[in-house]
This record gives structure tokens, sequence and C-alpha cells, in this order.
């Protein structure tokens, strides 16, 4: 993934709920496209992949 640059996630709804994200050399930041103004949440790139693993694995799923 290209670096320093938002990018609107493939799992964004086209109901409005959207998220973008931004990987930088040390942190991976997430914000809700709605609402910009609002500061991004910020993640290490380990919590990031044991994020996005779970969510690949179904662990998140009701």
């Amino acid at each position: 993934m290209e670096r320093n640059v938002w990018r609107k996630s493939t799992r964004s709804s086209s109901s409005g709920q959207c998220v973008e994200v931004m990987v930088t050399d040390t942190e991976v930041l997430v914000r809700d496209t709605k609402d910009r103004s609002k500061p991004a949440h910020s993640f290490t790139h380990g919590e990031w992949t044991a994020f996005t693993g779970g969510v690949r694995e179904g662990e998140f799923d009701l």
C-alpha cells in the first residue's frame, strides 16, 4: 500500500459508512470520511495487522 496517502476503505458502504486509511512509516491512521475535522485514530503496524487479520478470520462477526 502506498504510504502517506488517504485511501477509502474497500469495505466502505454506499450508505455513507466510510472510513479512510493512511499508512505511514510509523503508524496506520483511520478517519471518518464524512467528518474529516475529527482527529484520526492511530494504530501501530502490529495493531493494524492483528485487527485486519481478525476481520478476515471472522473474529468480529456476530
